[in-house]
């Protein structure tokens, strides 16, 4: 059975960090993406940044480029979404994801999700 399970979320004020973990289980993980997305109340979700299982290289939305920084720790099947510098337009629930790709920026249409974790940024 394939588990993503997201932790890390929480209520944070402007300004500040969060770090999100993300655990992958029952895929085979060097064939699978890895990626953060996000939606905020009343908009779409949206992808936040990837990581290739391969290479380790990333790619970044825009929005999130030199404050969020995505990093995997293959040994335990766990991607961090490290987050500074938050803004509270970043306040959504946060989905770990797998996209059966091994390049980073074709991770757009995951097979798997995990069930998100709420980031909250007060102003």
């Amino acid at each position: 059975e394939v588990q993503l399970v997201e932790s890390g979320g929480g209520v944070v004020q402007t300004g500040g960090s969060l770090r999100l973990s993300c655990t992958a289980s029952g895929f085979t993980a060097d064939e699978y993406a890895i990626g953060w997305f996000r939606q905020a109340p009343g908009k779409e979700r949206e992808v936040v940044s990837c990581i290739s299982p391969s290479d380790r290289s990333t790619y970044y939305a825009d929005s999130v480029k030199d404050r969020f920084f995505i990093s995997s720790d293959n040994g335990k099947d766990t991607v961090y979404l490290q987050m500074i510098s938050l803004k509270p337009e970043d306040t959504a629930v946060y989905y770990c994801a797998a996209a059966y790709t091994v390049v980073a920026a074709d991770c757009h249409r995951p097979d798997y999700w995990g069930k998100g974790t709420l980031v909250t940024v007060s102003s």
